[in-house]
């Protein structure tokens, strides 16, 4: 800090103008200061210089300024059926009209409104301010806001930037006639005698088959988002270098069509390839995404070589000029990453440098490939989507978005613009990681983001849901606020900066709408009050987790104390199951790997008394006695949910089939197997796709639950 530093009264007049928290309540109930310097650089990754006082002040007047430059808002986001308003900007004294040209190309004129807002000075001019009327009777959907300014002949005279107009309120599972239970799994620790080592779309299609058919609504899994396509493949599907595209590892080769034209020798090759992988898939090793990618990779270059027929070549060939521009630049970064490795020459900063155009023309073949990776695992996806409706499935695949992305990932190589710099998304300190966690993702920025008219939320969240029937928003307070972390500082020195919330949730909803989906967001954590209250006005469950379900004394909530708008489930994946959990592994893991700030000693005391809490609240419902087994405990914990009035409930594969280790432990990195841990029972031996139906321990849990569950609620009469 400088001499010339500014004040504190005027970071935080800098800080509320930009949406910086200078502020914030812990965890602990405490109310906690920013550092100043920690304020000053999240405001440089916003764009904003506020080194010394001058700098500052001047930042502020620009900020203030800033609506007052635009003719008309860069976008705008209302709600239908409700009236609103935009602005108009123009020269004091000169006339102005407005118009919305809707998606179908019709023309509405709205109507001028009263506006007593005072003229301001802009760049040595007088600028006033009109404001029309969005009428409540306006389509869902992406429209285009249209200001003529003073004489219609002139030139200029002509001002436009998108509307939308976003869903009041989504349809909730009960409305749509759903009792909306359905089982929760990560898709790479879930294998067949087929898989290449790791879950793919084969084995999600064989688990929403049999999960259809004992009565769920929905399977929903881990984030499928895409990887690095060569090298290490990060282990984290939290962490990809994409939220638009999918993961190909997922995709099962022998299930592309033309494999099945393929004469013996070259399908031999395809087979070939995935012999050593397929071998690990029945054994309780750690995952091992880099063998299983380089094996699926080695078939698909068979297969693709292979050609397709004409029509086969013009669906994919659709699919392509359909996702357009951003599915070239994915699929032309895979291919700079597979020739350059992580790190890009210079002169391929972004995609439409004059050099990489002519790298975009050389490399022509491996972005063909790569664009017709994601076609494969976009049909594959399709087939999946389609066998959970047609076994009765209400919901189908839910899918899980991640809150960010790598850093040094195809998003922020394609967007730039987009994301902030110097600063990574975190959590501030909580009780299961008393540290703080960084991330490493940068954050999208805000005012770019509007400026973009929000198309990377809109295109990123419209491709996951094509084929879906729901999507969980992992962090969903992201869309109202982000824990930033400057570079260098440690992940407790950070401090929130706001979202427009109203735009992205609206976004958010219209494409949902659209898809016919359910939306879920993940609200654990440090969450502000009102946040659950508005996410439940708009139709968006919360999330409702068994164990952090306490009054204030700590005892459990009973199960009619639970929210209605919400995900219930028993446990996370940030969690052990259910059985690793009430044998307290998670205090010795946690203790092993030095996340824990309190002694040791104390955390086991608490996490017993914590487990007796819950042991007595399920012998006061009845649904335990002395001396109950492990298994019987699970049994009744997901009993006790059945009652709960929350729309969706899940159980997880984990506690199904008596699994005790965690997938993730938060805080972590290599000190664990995060999201690399098989499925298999309490006795370390893996369950396969195939041995899920006649699993005993599994069919037991499910008939308990369902028996409770239309106890509770009835049975649904479209199920036997």
């Amino acid at each position: 800090m400088t001499d010339n530093a500014p004040d504190r009264s005027l970071l935080c007049e800098l800080a509320e103008a930009l949406g910086v928290a200078t502020e914030y309540w812990g965890y602990d109930g405490n109310l906690k200061a920013v550092a100043d310097d920690t304020l000053i650089k999240v405001f440089a990754a916003l764009g904003v210089d506020a080194g010394s006082t001058d700098l500052a002040r001047r930042a502020l007047a620009e900020i203030h300024l800033r609506p007052w430059r635009e003719v008309v808002p860069a976008c705008s986001v209302v709600r239908a059926g409700v009236e609103s308003k935009v602005v108009v900007h123009v020269p004091h004294g000169e006339s102005a009209t407005a118009e919305v040209q809707l998606e179908d190309g019709r023309i509405r004129a709205l109507a001028q409104a009263e506006d007593f807002t005072e003229p301001r000075e802009v760049d040595g001019t007088l600028i006033g301010q009109a404001s029309f009327v969005v009428p409540p009777d306006l389509p869902l959907g992406y429209h285009i806001l249209r200001a003529r300014v003073g004489d219609a002949d002139s030139v200029g005279s002509l001002h436009s930037a998108p509307l939308v107009v976003a869903p009041q309120r989504l349809d909730s599972p009960a409305e749509r006639g759903m009792t909306g239970w359905g089982v929760m799994t990560q898709l790479y620790s879930v294998r067949s005698r087929d898989s290449w080592g790791i879950g793919d779309t084969a084995d999600l299609k064989e688990m929403c088959s049999l999960f259809g058919d004992l009565g769920g609504d929905f399977v929903l899994i881990n984030p499928l988002h895409s990887a690095e396509p060569v090298g290490h493949m990060t282990p984290s599907p939290y962490l990809p270098v994409t939220r638009r595209f999918f993961n190909p590892i997922y995709i099962r080769p022998e299930d592309i069509h033309e494999v099945g034209y393929m004469p013996g020798a070259r399908r031999a090759l395809v087979e070939l390839a995935g012999e050593k992988v397929k071998e690990s898939s029945t054994k309780d090793e750690t995952i091992d995404r880099d063998a299983s990618w380089a094996a699926k990779l080695q078939a698909l270059e068979v297969i693709y070589s292979f050609g397709r027929s004409e029509a086969r070549q013009r669906a994919f060939e659709r699919f392509r000029a359909a996702e357009g521009k951003g599915l070239e630049d994915f699929a032309f970064w895979c291919a700079l990453r597979e020739k350059y490795g992580e790190v890009f020459p210079d002169e391929f900063a972004h995609p439409d440098t004059p050099q990489a155009s002519r790298e975009r023309r050389d490399l022509a073949g491996r972005v063909d490939f790569y664009a017709w990776l994601q076609w494969i695992i976009d049909a594959q996806l399709s087939e999946a989507q389609r066998d959970a409706v047609e076994s009765g499935m209400e919901l189908g695949i839910f899918h899980d978005l991640a809150v960010g992305v790598h850093r040094m990932g195809s998003d922020v190589w394609s967007l730039p613009r987009a994301f902030a710099q110097g600063v990574a998304v975190g959590a501030p300190p909580d009780m299961y990681n008393q540290h703080g966690q960084d991330w490493s993702q940068p954050p999208w920025r805000p005012d770019a983001l509007r400026d973009m008219a929000f198309a990377p939320l809109r295109d990123m969240v419209r491709t996951v849901l094509r084929h879906a029937g729901g999507l969980r928003v992992d962090h969903v307070m992201g869309l109202f606020r982000l824990w930033w972390i400057p570079e260098g500082n440690d992940p407790a020195n950070g401090t929130y900066v706001r979202f427009d919330h109203e735009a992205m949730v609206g976004i958010l909803m219209l494409e949902a709408y659209r898809a016919g989906a359910v939306v879920v967001g993940e609200d654990l954590g440090n969450v502000e009050p009102w946040v659950r209250g508005y996410l439940a006005e708009r139709g968006i469950l919360g999330t409702s987790v068994l164990w952090f379900e306490t009054y204030g004394d700590g005892t459990f909530k009973q199960p009619w104390d639970l929210r209605r708008e919400t995900l219930v489930t028993v446990d996370t994946h940030d969690l052990p199951p259910a059985a690793g959990y009430l044998a307290l592994e998670h205090v010795d893991l946690r203790s092993r790997l030095g996340v824990l700030t309190e002694p040791v000693d104390k955390v086991r005391d608490d996490a017993e008394r914590e487990r007796e809490r819950m042991l007595a609240r399920l012998g006061e419902h009845g649904l335990i006695g002395e001396g109950a087994t492990e298994q019987e405990i699970v049994e009744a914990m997901h009993r006790y949910i059945a009652k709960s009035p929350g729309e969706l409930l899940a159980i997880a594969l984990v506690d199904a089939v008596g699994e005790r280790r965690a997938q993730n432990v938060p805080g972590t990195n290599n000190e664990y197997s995060n999201w690399r841990v098989p499925l298999a029972d309490g006795a370390n031996e893996v369950v396969l796709i195939e041995d899920l139906s006649g699993n005993s321990r599994l069919n037991s849990l499910i008939d308990a639950f369902t028996t409770q569950l239309y106890e509770s609620r009835g049975r649904p009469e479209s199920r036997s």
